[in-house]
């Protein structure tokens, strides 16, 4: 059986073409394929020689606004042999014209919060110059933005930054040393899922979870951790790295993400999670990073 956690599903997206049942391969090299999802089919094309991953891909480009990401999922073939759908064989490649469903199993998965730097990307969202007076708590979540930003560079993990319209806000804080980061792009989008992201993402393999922080904790971190797991990606979001213009907003909205299965942590237990293990390469320097605490920036005292 070939089951995929809606995790995996990637992010990329692919065109659109005919259907059917068995046939020959159209014009080249794409092979029609009707993709049927609940009581929807839809036909489509692949390239020849698809396989489970591809397929995964495409049912998320066709239903990915129905699908719903917490789930396991069988993929099954039509076969005109057995006049029904068997779960996909192993190692199955498309190479003619076909019929293929999603079907969702009654499994409800949990989110255990597991990261590796190879499945990992850090999102540092508008933490710019004009949001310092207003921010709660703005120096404390910079110096540990910068403790992350660091352990990022020290790990090999690629990081995103967006700016919320910096012509009229501001370009990102001086304090944040951006050496290195994958992409600063602007934006007027409050969620940082917008096109140049999502394209972003989809260019690194096997990305599962986001490292989330900034402000302001209940819009743009909100919208984008929202978005984010409405696409099958993991959110840690970094509670000593993200703030408000007011500590009620902060708190409600970290109340809230955690409710809905988003990941509430801290920078330390994100930077050690990384490591997983004092012979890791880079723990020492990691540990260098952490050996003051960081601030609490209201947090406790809000609790």
């Amino acid at each position: 059986m070939a089951a995929a956690e809606a995790a995996s599903l990637a992010h990329s997206h692919a065109g659109g073409g005919g259907g059917g049942a068995a046939g020959p391969l159209s014009a080249g090299g794409a092979v029609p394929v009707l993709f049927c999802f609940s009581v929807f089919a839809r036909p489509s094309t692949v390239p020849h020689g698809a396989g489970h991953e591809l397929l995964i891909q495409k049912f998320l480009s066709l239903y990915g606004d129905q699908i719903d990401m917490h789930r396991k999922f069988v993929v099954q073939l039509f076969a005109e042999e057995w006049g029904q759908y068997v779960d996909l064989p192993k190692g199955f490649l498309v190479s003619e014209r076909c019929k293929v469903r999603l079907v969702p199993l009654q499994i409800q998965l949990t989110t255990l919060g597991n990261l590796t730097p190879s499945s990992t990307v850090f999102f540092c969202c508008d933490m710019q110059e004009r949001f310092r007076p207003a921010i709660k708590y703005f120096g404390d979540i910079i110096s540990v933005g910068q403790r992350l930003l660091q352990g990022a560079r020290i790990l090999g993990i690629p990081v995103i930054v967006t700016e919320q319209y910096p012509k009229g806000l501001g370009s990102t804080v001086q304090e944040l040393d951006l050496t290195g980061v994958k992409l600063v792009l602007p934006k007027t989008k409050f969620s940082m899922v917008i096109p140049e992201v999502e394209a972003a993402l989809a260019e690194i393999p096997g990305v599962r979870s986001v490292v989330l922080f900034g402000v302001e904790t209940h819009v743009c971190i909100q919208q984008t951790a929202l978005e984010l797991v409405g696409r099958g990606v993991e959110v840690h979001i970094v509670a000593d790295a993200t703030s408000s213009r007011s500590m009620m907003d902060r708190m409600f909205a970290l109340e809230r993400l955690a409710r809905t299965g988003i990941i509430v942590t801290t920078s330390e237990a994100v930077l050690l999670q990384l490591v997983a293990d004092k012979d890791h390469p880079k723990f020492k320097e990691i540990q260098n990073l952490i050996k003051a605490s960081a601030p609490e920036s209201g947090l406790l005292s809000k609790v």
